[in-house]
């Protein structure tokens, strides 16, 4: 008989409450209202979309790479493990009280990967990251962007105006890319309409379903394999 679950913290958003519940020592999950969030035993799309998306840094000597939402960390503990020692990774994350889960209860998924000394969190919007490094250039670009955001692109996606799937924002991110980098995008269904986008926008662009059964969400990858010569974005 399942152990029941134990609500480990709860905080109110917008949305509904936030919480963190667990039933053993590594079972976890986290909920906003009545929607499940992340399952600390259902992690294998979360874990190929950091693969896949540094997969091409293997070998760099000190690359960046943006990642976008932290959850329970096994998107970036899967890119950490790609990585060499000297890269550098910065994570957006809403909510502090995410970070704080992450550097306590959930430390023991990942080894504790927030606390490597690769990682910066900054507590903020990845859309409004990926504006800045658009503008800024140069040295505040990254090898790799890499989305884990639980509502990841879907058919309703406006095309143009959504802050994250839209056209706009793919040009930001191509933008704050250095070249031949590389964007991944976690999705819980495959959207024709944004795979269209990356392409329109310069990318190639393949798209996997991790595992072999059950429940099989998206991994877009999208690359770059030549400089652009187009400016700055900033929508």
């Amino acid at each position: 008989m399942a152990q029941p679950w134990k609500t480990i913290e709860s905080i109110s958003t917008g949305e509904g409450a936030l919480e963190l519940r667990q039933r053993s020592e590594r079972d976890f999950i986290i909920t906003i209202g009545s929607q499940v969030l992340m399952n600390s035993l259902a992690n294998r799309s979360e874990v190929a979309l950091g693969e896949l998306g540094c997969r091409h840094l293997e070998g760099a000597k000190n690359p960046r790479v943006l990642v976008g939402g932290l959850g329970m960390g096994f998107t970036l503990k899967a890119v950490l493990d790609t990585l060499p020692e000297a890269a550098q990774v910065v994570v957006a994350e809403l909510n502090p009280t995410v970070r704080e889960w992450c550097m306590g209860p959930l430390a023991v998924l990942t080894d504790n990967a927030v606390n490597d000394p690769r990682v910066t969190v900054e507590i903020g919007d990845v859309a409004h990251r990926i504006r800045r490094s658009a503008v800024d250039g140069g040295e505040s670009r990254f090898d790799a962007i890499v989305l884990d955001l639980y509502r990841g692109p879907h058919a309703k996606t406006h095309h143009s105006d959504d802050p994250l799937y839209g056209s706009r924002a793919i040009d930001n991110m191509r933008a704050a890319l250095k070249p031949c980098g590389a964007v991944a995008v976690w999705g819980e269904q495959y959207d024709e309409g944004f795979d269209k986008r990356l392409k329109s926008a310069g990318f190639t662009v393949t798209t996997d379903r991790p595992g072999r059964g059950g429940l099989r969400h998206v991994v877009f990858l999208a690359q770059l394999k030549q400089s652009k010569k187009s400016g700055k974005h900033a929508s």
